[in-house]
């Protein structure tokens, strides 16, 4: 990513302490960008925080939870005052919850929204509003393939990615005249922890591959699950 000119630049990514998160972490501090890393899970944060600065990268960790706007502002405040202007900002935090619609309790619904689209608003929010007068910055949204194909047992899941991806592309056309580009990227199955808990067992990979009919579940034509460090939301 060095064509992009990152080194130097601040970046915020959200749900950074592991899958995709982690691995855009990585990608960003191995091209120079300091980043500023927010996850609610404080010990894999802190695992991970210090073993990039040990390989003497430059990166901040703040626990937060996105789905809480005070919190999200003010360390949104502090990274601008204390680390400098944010330039980049990947919302990737998520949750999941499987389940029937039938059997979906108030608090699984609005947990996931929470996370997956009230979080992606605040953050976004948070951080354009300092973005607006330099009339810079990239703002991307990890979304989902599920935002757009219905699955069986994921009706919460696909319709908060379904609303953190039209958010973002609101979102865009709103930053445009201010030279903000928003972008959306949108994975399959992916080798990550929240993949791995759908796995009943050993065999998860090629069942994923395979695809189930019964659940109106395409399978794979690449005969392969995506690996994190290959979704690249900053190109």
């Amino acid at each position: 990513m060095n064509y992009l000119k990152i080194e130097g630049k601040i970046a915020l990514v959200t749900g950074g302490a592991q899958g995709i998160g982690e691995s855009v972490v990585r990608a960003l501090t191995e091209s120079g960008a300091i980043v500023a890393v927010l996850d609610h899970n404080a010990a894999k944060l802190s695992s991970l925080a210090n073993e990039l600065k040990a390989e003497g990268y430059n990166v901040e960790a703040f626990s937060v939870d996105v789905s809480d706007n005070k919190a999200v502002d003010t360390v949104v405040d502090l990274i601008e005052r204390d680390i400098g202007p944010i330039e980049i900002l990947v919302n990737v935090a998520g949750v999941l919850h499987m389940g029937l619609i039938e059997s979906l309790s108030d608090q699984d619904w609005e947990k996931i929204f929470a996370v997956n689209s009230t979080g992606v608003f605040n953050v976004s929010r948070s951080v354009s509003k300092y973005m607006i007068p330099r009339q810079k910055g990239s703002i991307v949204t990890v979304g989902s393939n599920a935002a757009k194909v219905p699955r069986i047992s994921m009706a919460a899941y696909a319709a908060s990615k379904a609303a953190s991806t039209m958010f973002t592309k609101c979102l865009g056309l709103e930053m445009a005249q201010y030279n903000i580009r928003c972008n959306i990227v949108s994975p399959g199955s992916t080798d990550t922890e929240m993949q791995w808990s759908l796995w009943k067992d050993g065999n998860g990979a090629p069942a994923v591959i395979a695809g189930t009919l019964e659940a109106f579940k395409v399978g794979i034509p690449l005969k392969k699950i995506a690996m994190p460090s290959k979704i690249d939301p900053i190109k």
